[in-house]
């Protein structure tokens, strides 16, 4: 008798929602297949999904190590090895998926897969962010691919070279929309400026309106041009001359409505860079403890920066009295938290000839200034009361959202941000950067964000199926929740089994470590996912009982 243990654990459930998705299917379609491969290319960046959602902080040229222990006829097809996942294959895979397109290719994969989850696309969160690379990077032969390049790094590392990410993400389960490679020293303004322009002609003829929400950065008056075509709503920058007024204006006021315990807000009706627009300032007492402790570290800064200078100052003789007070304005301009309070001009004698100077011995005079500052208490308050404001701009009409509906949908910009994170996690891909071509790394990009999509529409799927058959799951702290993150799902399906045991002709296919939880988990994931698992899908026939 022979005994076989492969692990399943999660691998089914991703494996599942690829299968449902067609996800396979699609990229074969688009980027071709060869009759003398073991795998396609969809089988392979379905290998690469499976690898980078495993949590081993694994490689994808150990792809072959990861799938030795796994049911691969289970989580791909009869016939499928190990060995196939190759550096090889998947290099080539790779070099087809930047021959096609990489952002070309995800977008025709996002779209796809939102219209059969039908994902509310209406809200898409743009930004960016970089991701560092190390070692040599070869030259690509193919211009079209990105510059592995020296840049303004958000990963806090300019010792290192970096592509960056442009993101756009639904706020209906942070499911990403689309996704561009800009080469490392890509800026925000540029990458803003284009993807808007691009949005005017791709929503231009669509049925549904959609919403560009994005930050600060996108909002100039370069883009100004564009944004006029746009329902956008965005930060809008405080350095602005015009925000700034704005700002002061409502905290002049009483005139608030309350968002929620900590924060209030205000709306003014403005026109800026030719856009009528709603400018909605926002008080948050979060941010007014912030800016307390940020402002009371520049005030002790600058107080020894004055210290410094007014030793200095009070050290030099001047010929005029205007002279010493020109010298100490030009001082004066650069203190934000600081004032004058007294002013003293001492008179002093310099006498023309050298040696011991006689009583009609010829003298000129000279002028020291000193003085003494104190902290400007009213200044430094209402810094704080500006700091702790934020506004949020959008050229939508009142009737069609609400002041506190575009609040809220600004909010949703965490969902880009979470998909970020997700990507530079160190269980993630972040690690496999050693490629040496620029435009395979471009491909991998494309791959991870892939492996984002299918985790995203994973936990879509068990929230809204728990919301709808009002169900919970444990936590980790054994407290029911509805909202779960698929990482800790992924966690409790740890210890789930395929066991083959082979008797002579006689095969038995089992598995092991399925218990309630996790068989009520995993019967709200998919019909594909059910049959890997080899379990009843309830989640159709329960939500039509409800």
């Amino acid at each position: 008798m022979e005994l076989e243990i492969n692990r399943l654990d999660h691998y089914g459930v991703v494996a599942g929602v690829i299968k449902d998705l067609k996800i396979i299917e699609q990229v074969d379609s688009l980027l071709g297949t060869h009759e003398q491969s073991e795998i396609s290319h969809g089988e392979a960046i379905a290998g690469m999904i499976l690898n980078g959602l495993g949590f081993t902080d694994r490689p994808i040229s150990l792809t072959p190590q990861f799938f030795e222990n796994k049911p691969l006829d289970l989580l791909f097809r009869p016939g499928v090895c190990a060995e196939h996942f190759n550096r090889f294959k998947l290099s080539r895979t790779l070099d087809a998926t930047h021959l096609y397109g990489s952002d070309a290719l995800f977008s025709t994969l996002a779209a796809s897969v939102c219209r059969q989850e039908k994902v509310d696309c209406r809200f898409g969160c743009e930004d960016t962010s970089s991701f560092s690379v190390t070692g040599e990077h070869l030259p690509d032969e193919d211009l079209q691919a990105v510059t592995i390049t020296h840049g303004y790094s958000k990963d806090h590392r300019p010792d290192l070279k970096q592509v960056v990410l442009e993101l756009m993400v639904s706020q209906d389960g942070g499911i990403p929309l689309l996704m561009k490679c800009w080469s490392g020293n890509s800026d925000d303004n540029t990458i803003f400026q284009h993807r808007s322009k691009e949005l005017v002609k791709a929503w231009k003829d669509l049925d549904d309106p959609r919403y560009l929400i994005m930050d600060s950065k996108g909002y100039n008056k370069k883009n100004a041009v564009n944004l006029k075509s746009l329902n956008f709503i965005t930060r809008i920058p405080e350095t602005n001359k015009p925000a700034k007024t704005t700002i002061q204006e409502a905290l002049n006021q009483d005139s608030w409505e309350t968002w929620d315990e900590k924060r209030k807000y205000t709306c003014f009706e403005v026109e800026h860079y030719g856009i009528k627009q709603r400018w909605i300032v926002v008080f948050s007492d979060t941010a007014l403890n912030r800016a307390e402790t940020t402002v009371k570290k520049a005030t002790a800064k600058e107080q020894v920066k004055i210290e410094k200078a007014l030793y200095h100052l009070q050290a030099n003789r001047f010929t005029t009295e205007k002279d010493a007070q020109s010298a100490l304005e030009k001082q004066c301009k650069s203190w934000k938290y600081h004032q004058v309070t007294t002013i003293e001009i001492e008179k002093h004698k310099k006498y023309l000839a050298k040696g011991r100077p006689a009583e009609d011995s010829p003298f000129e005079f000279e002028y020291q200034i000193k003085f003494q500052f104190e902290k400007n208490e009213q200044q430094i308050e209402q810094i704080i009361r500006e700091k702790a404001c934020f506004i949020v701009g959008s050229n939508l009409p009142q009737l069609e959202l609400s002041d506190l509906e575009v609040l809220q949908a600004y909010q949703g910009q965490d969902y880009v941000e979470k998909g970020f994170g997700f990507l530079k996690s160190s269980l993630c891909f972040a690690s496999s950067f050693f490629l040496e071509k620029a435009s395979r790394i471009e491909g991998l990009i494309m791959v991870m964000t892939l492996s984002l999509l299918i985790y995203t529409i994973a936990q879509r799927r068990l929230r809204k199926a728990l919301k709808q058959l009002d169900e919970t799951i444990p936590n980790q702290i054994k407290q029911p929740i509805q909202r779960p993150t698929m990482r800790w799902v992924f966690q409790i399906l740890e210890g789930i089994n395929h066991v083959v045991i082979r008797d002579g002709k006689q095969v038995k296919i089992m598995l092991e470590g399925l218990n309630d939880l996790r068989r009520k988990i995993l019967s709200l994931l998919g019909n594909s996912v059910a049959r890997i698992y080899q379990i009843t899908p309830h989640f159709q026939e329960a939500c039509a009982e409800k």
